[in-house]
Order: C-alpha cells, then structure tokens, then sequence
C-alpha cells in the first residue's frame, strides 16, 4: 500500500506541475496525462478534451472528452469521463460510484440524441461540438466504449465490461484507477495488464505444440487459433492486443488487406494455407494437459507483434462474413518474454518475423539508434543556467515508458534530491513529446492534430529517412536547438491559456497551429527562430512571446470557425486546408521580423562552426585516447592483428608508428584510424 500512495501524491505533484506549467485548472492536466497513457495502452487511438457538465431534469449528465471522430476510429465512439481530486491519502470507490459515473456517460450519449438538448447549447461550446459528433456519426457507430479514469483506487476489476446497449448498439466500460495506472507507468509500454481467458470467455482453449528446448531459450509454442476466435478477442480488446509498433504501423497503411478479404470471402478453407499467420508475445500463460496434448486456457498481455493487419482483417470479416470464419484458422508462433526482456526482445520478434506486411526498423522501435541518439545527448548535455536559474541542469529524454521513474526510484533519498536537481521534473520529456514539438516546428499542425500515435507514426518515417547511416545531421546543436524548440512550446502552452483572447477549448490545437505559423511566417523571409539564443537563456524573448500570442489568436479564430458542412472544431483541425487558411493570414508581427529571428544563412553558418569545432574534439580527443594506451598495448595488437592476418598494409604502417610512441607522433587522423583499427582488433577477439 506504501508504494501506491507513493505514486498517488507523485501523480498529484505531476498534475499540479503540468497545470502550473502549461496554465491548465488540474483536471484537464489530468485529463492530459492519463490519456497520454490511453494512447499509448492501445485503449484509444487519440484523445480530444470536450468538457462538459450539466443536467436534464434530476439527473446529472458530465462528459470530460472524447477519442476521436468514429468515423477515423472504425466506427467506435469512446466517450471519457475523468474522477480526480487533490487528497493527501488515497481515495478509494466502489461499484455504486463507478455506475453513477457511467450513468453520467450514459446520459449524455442519450441527450446528444435528442435535437431539443443539441439546440440548448451553445453553439461554440465543448459539450455542443460532441454532442453534434455523435448526432451525425450516430447511424454508422458500432461500438461505444466508456473510459471512467481516476486517481482514486477502484475494488474491483473493469476492463471492457458490457452494459446495456443503446439502439442495439453495443457499450463497454473500462476504469482506469489508481492501481491501474500504477502498473502501467511502471511496467512499461505494451504491458497493460490484458488477461485473455480463452477457455472461459472465448469459446475454448487453444491446442499448442511446445517448441522451445532448453533452459537458456525462451520459453514457445506453436498454435492453430479458429479465425472466429480471433476475431470475438479482437472485438472485445481492440487495438490493445497490438504491440505499439505494430499499432502505429497499421494506422499508416489502412485497415484491412484485400487479399486476405478475399481468402476469407471466397477461400476460407485455404486461408491457414495462405497466410503467414501471427508472431505474438505474453507474459505468461497457463497450459492444461488433455488426452490429446496441451491447451492454452489463459495468457496475460498478450501482445500480436507481427500479423496485427491479419487480425484487424479477420475482425472486418466478422460482420461480413461470419459464417466463412467458420472455416478459418490461423497458426501462431507464441514467445513468453519476461517484462525485464521486452525493449530488447520485442522489437527483435517484430522487425524479423516473415508476414504479409513486414514491419522493420524504419518503423521505429524505442531502440532504434534515433531514440538511442537523443537518450544520450540528454544524459551528457547540461543547459545553461539561463536568466531564472541559479546551476546548470539537464534534460531527460524518456524513449521508452517508466525510464524516468525507474531511475528515480532506485537511488536513496539523498541521491534522488541530487537528481532532480540535475533532471529537474519540467525538464522531462518522452517520444509522443518530441514527434509532436518536431512536426509543429516542420510546419505539420494539422498532423499533430490527429493526435499522438498517429502523428508519431508520421514522425517515424520522415525520421527513418533522414537518419541515414549514421545519424551524423542529430548532434550536440541539433539537441540544444529540440530543448529550444521544446522551451518555446511550452511556453506557447501557458501563453494560450492565460490568454485575455482564449475562449476554453481547443488549446493544443491552437498550440500547434499558432507556433506553425510563426515558422512558416518567417521561412517565407527565409528567417527562423534564434533557437540557439532560446537554448542560451532556456527562455522566450519578449518580442516572441507577443509574436507567438498574436499567432495564437489568428489560430483559435480559424480552428473555432470551419467551414460550412464542418461542425467539429477538433476534427476541422486534422484538415490540412485548416492549415493552409491559417498560413495565409496576415500578422503584424511580420512588419518587425528582425525582432524574433535570425537568417537562415546565420543559423547555417553557425551549424557549420559547431561541426568543425567538434570535429577538432574529436581529434584531440583521438590522440590523448591513443597516447594514454600507450606503445606496449600497440605492440600487442600490432602482432595479433598480423596473426590473425586482419590488418591492411595501412593499418598496419598505423599500428607500427604508435608502437614507436612517443619517439614517432601519429598525426589527428592516424590516431582516428588507429582507434578504429584497435576496436576492429577487439570485435574480432583482441584483448579477451
């Protein structure tokens, strides 16, 4: 219990420090976080804050915001209502309060309906704008999922629990308590705890074949899964029995492939023939021993890791051709990984698996040398104290879930005091973070709307792209510049919300596209944002704080005013014509750019300088290296490398002239390629 108020009045001092920072009252900064967290469980795809609390007659009718337009989610409305509040012991519900929350959900699902209580509302409020959603979607939703997130402590288990339906249209709940999201944060990403009891709730076990030997392997079996089987597990959990990558990968390449349509329509009886069929990892399961071999009756987070679109298809085809999918089955290669093997494990599963749509690095793990990059550009670099601080601190890159906590919590009390002074709490930021500050700054809102999986998904390719062999372009300046690009967006974030012009509603959107602007204003004259000078103080100047402002308004003018036939603020700002309407605006900040930028030719000029001058780091720093190993340890390489017959007439000349140290002096680029020679020598067995 001790552990869980830890992480109550952590959570808390996080949501009053978001609230602090970004100028939010504490239950949208709740509302923020834990959907963050939902997004990345795979229980929403994205998240859109649409408060709204009233009354019809006697009954209390709240709603604190949505997942997105059904219409771009397979027609699944995902209605959210947030419980928080500030206790200094953990609160604790109970069934009774849990089902007067989704009555609350309920009635507001019920009222959206009802064109008298559409009418009754403001037509430029949160509580209008999604109960018109729903209105128009209404006729071609399929599934309603309610999501009651809370910080309070929950006795009992919920996830995707059926309650009554509404115009047969089917409605699940889910709690995200205290508990819940504890485990989460803690355990990491893909790890939600999803139990699958196949035996009780889906129609039977599922007869496996052990292929694993040894104790030094993984634990594997090899499975045939009844394609309805599949499909009825799917319905039920949705895209959280798809490992995130996989998730991001599929939201990229639509949702469900012709030919294996096709097989099931026309084929059913040939679709285990055809189809590469599905890699997938658990934490753990529980096998039954029968007359005619083992079963597997339950598996907890199951996670389909390759062969997520040959699920997505068959779940299609449920609805279209549910007899055929009595002929289907599907074989499945089954790996048990423990939680401390999934970042190293996982995204091995997922980049090597043969299936109809390969996913591979390009699709970006948290592994990928990219995040590596960034991770250890944030552990080395300290940031000036700036104009408000009083000693250099640093900024912690988390690229993947609960880094920041694990950190933290396996230090003392006195070490953890030393590092949040090193790693301050508002210094802290993860992968959803830096793919939505980086399209915003290429100029991408309308993307960014689209909330933070999908716009990571976008984020990855361009990145997968632009990283090439080496990486070499993501340096010491281009990690001061992100922090200088991340500064500006949090500032712009308090900026929107203590804004005299701020109507409520739409603030990241408005974020987004007003920051947008202001880069795109200034490329046209080709200037850009001195974000060196941003780096330097770690704050705004105060002619870009009156820029960004005045970007901002243009921008809530635009978002909160579609076009005819538009009626929802939120889902007009995934337009790119959003985008473009607001680009064209004029602003009066443009008449003084000089006060807000530099030119590009200037920000060139000093990339340039940073690379020489660290260039010339690099070959002072190969010759100390080479100097400090000295003659004795050149010689050895030198004869085992001839050995081994591995060296080059010119690496070998190299090594001879370090052999001869200090009488001879290699000069800056002998030393570099002595070192690389040395570390060839190590790979191949040198030293060990």
């Amino acid at each position: 219990m001790s552990e869980l108020i830890e992480f109550h009045r952590d959570l808390i001092a996080d949501i009053q420090g978001d609230a602090d920072v970004q100028g939010l009252i504490t239950t949208e900064a709740f509302f923020e976080k834990v959907t963050d967290l939902l997004t990345e469980t795979g229980e929403i795809d994205e998240a859109n804050r649409a408060y709204y609390e009233g009354a019809i007659g006697k009954s209390v009718i709240k709603v604190d915001g949505y997942g997105g337009d059904p219409a771009e989610n397979a027609n699944i409305l995902t209605l959210i209502l947030c419980d928080f509040a500030i206790t200094s012991e953990v609160r604790a519900i109970n069934k009774a309060d849990v089902e007067n929350f989704q009555r609350r959900l309920y009635r507001f699902l019920e009222a959206s309906l009802d064109a008298n209580f559409r009418n009754s509302l403001e037509e430029s409020s949160n509580g209008f704008s999604l109960a018109q959603l729903i209105s128009v979607r209404w006729q071609n939703i399929e599934k309603i999922k309610f999501i009651i997130a809370t910080n309070a402590s929950f006795n009992a288990r919920s996830d995707a629990e059926p309650l009554e339906p509404l115009d047969n249209k089917s409605i699940s709940l889910s709690v995200w308590d205290l508990k819940r999201l504890k485990q989460f944060v803690e355990q990491g990403q893909a790890r939600a705890d999803l139990v699958i009891n196949f035996a009780d709730d889906f129609g039977g076990s599922v007869p496996v074949l052990r292929a694993s030997t040894g104790s030094d392997t993984l634990e594997s079996y090899l499975a045939v899964i009844p394609g309805w089987q599949l499909a009825n597990i799917y319905e039920k959990w949705g895209p959280r029995l798809l490992e995130a990558n996989v998730r991001s990968f599929l939201q990229a390449r639509g949702k469900v492939n012709k030919g294996i349509r096709d097989t099931i329509r026309d084929e059913p009886h040939m679709f285990f023939a055809y189809n590469n069929g599905l890699s997938a990892t658990a934490d753990s399961i529980e096998l039954e021993k029968t007359e005619h071999g083992f079963v597997l009756s339950n598996a907890t987070n199951l996670q389909i890791v390759n062969g997520g679109q040959t699920t997505a298809s068959l779940h299609a085809a449920r609805k279209l051709f549910e007899q055929q999918l009595e002929n289907v089955y599907v074989q499945m290669k089954l790996t048990i990984v423990p939680n401390l093997l999934t970042e190293q494990v996982v995204p091995r599963i997922s980049e090597y698996a043969n299936s109809q749509n390969k996913v591979n690095a390009a699709d970006f793990f948290s592994n990928h040398p990219f995040h590596v990059k960034v991770e250890e550009l944030s552990r080395k670099l300290l940031a000036p104290a700036g104009e408000l601080g009083y000693r250099e601190t640093k900024w912690f890159y988390e690229r993947a879930r609960g880094q920041y906590a694990d950190e933290r919590a396996r230090r003392t009390i006195a070490e953890r005091k030393k590092f949040d002074a090193e790693f301050p709490k508002n210094q802290f930021f993860t992968k959803t973070d830096l793919a939505k500050i980086e399209n915003t700054f290429s100029c991408l809102p309308h993307i960014v709307s689209l909330g933070a999986q999908k716009n990571f998904t976008e984020f990855a390719k361009n990145i997968g792209k632009t990283w090439g062999s080496n990486g070499d372009s993501f340096d010491e300046l281009w990690f001061k510049r992100l922090i200088a690009r991340i500064i500006l967006f949090r500032a712009m974030e308090k900026l929107v919300s203590n804004a005299d012009w701020y109507q409520g509603g739409y603030r990241a959107n408005i974020v987004t596209f007003g920051l947008a602007k202001v880069v795109y204003d200034l490329n046209r004259l080709d200037k850009v944002i001195d974000f060196d000078l941003i780096w330097k103080n770690q704050t705004l100047p105060v002619q870009l704080n009156l820029a960004l402002l005045e970007a901002g308004e243009i921008a809530q003018e635009v978002i909160t005013s579609p076009p005819k036939g538009i009626q929802n603020a939120s889902e007009w700002a995934k337009k790119e014509i959003c985008w473009k309407w607001i680009a064209e605006k004029t602003a009066d900040y443009m008449a003084k750019p000089d006060k807000i930028s530099i030119s590009k030719e200037m920000a060139i000029s000093r990339v340039k300088d940073a690379k020489r001058s660290a260039e010339l780091d690099q070959s002072v720093n190969a010759e100390i290296e080479v100097f400090k190993l000295g003659s004795e340890l050149w010689r050895s390489a030198l004869v085992w490398g001839i050995s081994k017959d591995l060296l080059s007439p010119k690496e070998r000349g190299i090594l001879e002239t370090c052999t001869a140290i200090p009488r001879k002096i290699p000069t800056d680029k002998q030393c570099a390629i002595a070192l690389a020679t040395l570390n060839k020598l190590k790979e191949t067995g040198f030293g060990i």
